[in-house]
């Protein structure tokens, strides 16, 4: 089987099948409709025949272009750029499951493949932020970068001795998709900041979770209070849950709203919602 990991806001569980009755979430309607014109490009793929590792050795070549675009500080074309190599990155492992072609090595050749994507964007950064200048942003892209593969290390060394890890926020649908919408939005700090600190999160739980998995002792309680911080803090819910939502909000929020010279973001241009908010009821008063 190849990944079950690749998905943009994909309307479905982490590595199981749909459900019957799931509540609707604004996350599983994009995943939705995403998904509809995917469809005839699946199709087309599958109609002529084509490898499903070609498909995503294509999405890391083109990636590596979304990696020079961010380094010349092209961010739309950046963003342009990864979204058609995450397309070959979404769809090869669908052509795999419809032409039959599902193979231990082709989920190793995708999982290794993801990870140069990976690389590749955040070099591309790095390398821009250091042309800039810019060594407190470098050393966060590079932060950024070790807990990024980190993420995806934990939960394939822990499945090597527990059956599952799947506790974590930050996986690589979730970087890919805010590298996506800092690109088109000119506000890669904001989003660097999100990444790193999520991730060093999902590296703790990693950690934590297998823990407790090898030493027989439970899952942080649910309930209550503390039950309330351990489930947004112990990240066990799907995709395409209202929890799953709630997070995308107030990340979207952060993102979004919080002016770029508080982050000192070294490429954003004007002074975001909040910032611009300020100005008008500075002006007023």
């Amino acid at each position: 089987m190849r990944s079950n990991a690749k998905a943009v806001f994909r309307p479905r569980e982490r590595g199981a099948a749909p459900q019957r009755g799931r509540q609707v979430t604004f996350t599983g309607a994009i995943g939705a409709l995403c998904m509809w014109p995917l469809r005839g490009i699946i199709a087309a793929c599958v109609a002529l025949r084509i490898h499903p590792n070609t498909l995503t050795l294509i999405g890391v070549l083109i990636n590596a272009g979304a990696a020079w675009a961010l380094a010349s500080r092209r961010f739309i074309l950046g963003g342009v750029v990864m979204v058609v190599a995450n397309i070959f990155d979404f769809i090869d492992g669908k052509v795999a499951h419809r032409l039959q072609l599902q193979s231990r090595f082709g989920a190793f050749w995708d999982s290794t493949l993801d990870r140069f994507s990976d690389l590749a964007l955040i070099t591309g950064l790095i390398l821009l932020y250091s042309r800039l200048l810019r060594s407190d942003y470098v050393l966060i892209a590079a932060l950024t970068l070790i807990f990024s593969i980190m993420t995806s290390y934990t939960r394939a060394r822990a499945e090597s001795l527990v059956d599952k890890c799947k506790v974590g926020f930050m996986e690589r649908p979730e970087r890919i998709v805010l590298f996506m919408i800092g690109a088109f939005t000119n506000r890669m700090a904001g989003v660097l900041w999100v990444i790193l600190l999520l991730s060093i999160l999902a590296v703790a739980n990693r950690i934590y979770y297998t823990f407790l998995v090898l030493n027989g002792r439970p899952m942080p309680s649910r309930h209550g209070v503390r039950g309330f911080f351990n489930r947004a803090f112990f990240w066990t819910d799907e995709r395409a849950t209202v929890p799953y939502d709630l997070w995308v909000v107030a990340i979207l929020a952060f993102v979004w709203l919080i002016p770029p010279a508080w982050l000192g973001d070294p490429t954003a241009q004007g002074p975001g919602l909040l910032g611009w908010i300020a100005q008008v009821a500075g002006g007023r008063s």
